[in-house]
């Protein structure tokens, strides 16, 4: 009786029992799950274990409803950066100016809205405008002078804040009318009702779960259509169901406080698009090329200058929405407005995965590694915890995060 040994390849499966593969295919030993994406699921135990020690030395006030509308509120400057910012990182470069640039859009902003009496939206296009001309300023002199951005940026960090003191001519300019300041500080609430709660907030979260498990289920799909390693459907299911509860306790809290913030809806649209444009487009899979291998890209023909240049006008253009949005939360502009932001979306962007020497990130990574930053500090301020002491903490966790990124590199290169 002859017998046929299966084959050692696993057959890719057709687009017609893809569906049913989806719920059947799988491992469920946690470990290798774990293991095997360490870079990025590192981040995410990081962020739970933050958010829970805060939450047990807080006594409950760091979940809050109030807390948590503050964290988002205060923040969102620093997230918008960290967007760009991981994209820079990833093409292989960094850029020591975007707290400049915040300062220099919102005095921009400031000086047509606040002194010249011009509409809001004059100033925030205006800002945008100043934002994407630096940009485009040190896009040039990294990608067709030559020079490396290091230098560039750092040069611009040290123009734009001299430019920023002549715009407000050394002092502080406020207040902003009441349509600017809803930029950072407006909410939507009250638009479907709700006895107690607001109901809109907990139908956009609702509709942000949804989203997330139709993303995820198709993710799944695709890996197991070209054979690659997911967990089982019930592990599945459980991290969906997580995800979804951690998203509606959020949604929850800011129903029960002032609502949906406006900034939180600004930094959802930034997030999906910068996913959609790292994941799915030419330009996303060129940074990427770039930063992982410069040789190789130019090689197989990738316009590098192209490339670097409008990373640098993205770049410039996030900044100056992180203007707009800081200058409204602070409700004016100051001339020492953005110092050391550069340092906090740096380290959101290293915290959350990406590689110190390029080709390596997320943009959800760095929006996690922001959220570690933030709960971080937020916590220590409860606690009472002095500006020096939070100092050395940041820094600590910046140099664990740079420290675990070479280790994995390490490992992986003994692996091989």
């Amino acid at each position: 009786m002859t017998t046929t040994k299966p084959s050692a390849t696993p057959q890719r499966p057709s687009s017609d029992d893809t569906p049913a593969a989806a719920l059947h295919t799988g491992t469920s030993d946690p470990r290798t799950l774990i293991l095997g994406n360490l870079r990025q699921s590192g981040i995410y135990v990081a962020l739970v274990v933050i958010v829970a020690l805060f939450a047990v030395l807080t006594d409950g006030v760091s979940l809050s409803p109030g807390n948590i509308t503050n964290i988002v509120l205060q923040y969102s400057y620093i997230l918008v950066l960290a967007i760009g910012m991981v994209i820079v990182i990833i093409g292989g470069h960094i850029d020591l100016s975007v707290g400049s640039v915040v300062a220099l859009t919102g005095a921009v902003s400031a000086v047509l809205v606040i002194r010249q009496g011009q509409p809001w939206w004059i100033g925030v296009l205006a800002a945008l405008a100043v934002g994407i001309a630096v940009g485009a300023w040190h896009g040039f002199w990294v990608a067709y002078a030559g020079i490396p951005a290091f230098i560039v940026t750092l040069a611009g960090m040290l123009l734009f804040r001299g430019l920023t003191l002549r715009v407000l001519d050394n002092i502080s300019l406020s207040p902003f009318p009441a349509e600017y300041q809803r930029v950072a500080a407006g909410f939507l609430n009250g638009l479907i009702g709700g006895q107690g709660y607001d109901a809109f907030t907990l139908l956009i979260g609702a509709v942000a779960v949804a989203g997330y498990a139709v993303s995820v289920f198709r993710t799944r799909l695709a890996r197991i259509r070209y054979q690659q390693p997911v967990e089982s459907f019930p592990l599945f299911v459980a991290r969906v169901l997580l995800v979804g509860a951690v998203i509606m306790y959020f949604a929850w809290q800011l129903a029960h406080a002032r609502g949906l913030p406006i900034v939180l809806i600004i930094l959802a649209v930034l997030v999906l698009v910068y996913g959609l444009v790292t994941r799915r487009t030419v330009f996303g899979r060129r940074v990427y090329a770039i930063g992982g291998n410069l040789s190789a890209a130019t090689l197989s023909g990738v316009k590098v200058r192209t490339v670097n240049f409008w990373m640098f006008v993205n770049m410039g253009f996030l900044a100056a929405v992180a203007g707009v949005i800081y200058s409204s939360r602070s409700n004016g502009a100051q001339p020492a407005a953005g110092n050391m932001f550069e340092l906090d979306a740096i380290a959101a962007a290293f915290i959350g995965g990406a590689a110190v020497t390029g080709g390596v990130g997320t943009v959800v990574g760095a929006m996690v590694g922001g959220l570690i930053m933030a709960v971080m500090s937020n916590g220590m301020q409860l606690m009472g915890v002095d500006q020096s002491t939070q100092s050395v903490v940041k820094g600590l966790v910046l140099l664990v995060a740079v420290a675990f990124d070479v280790y994995n590199k390490r490992r992986a290169g003994q692996a091989r």
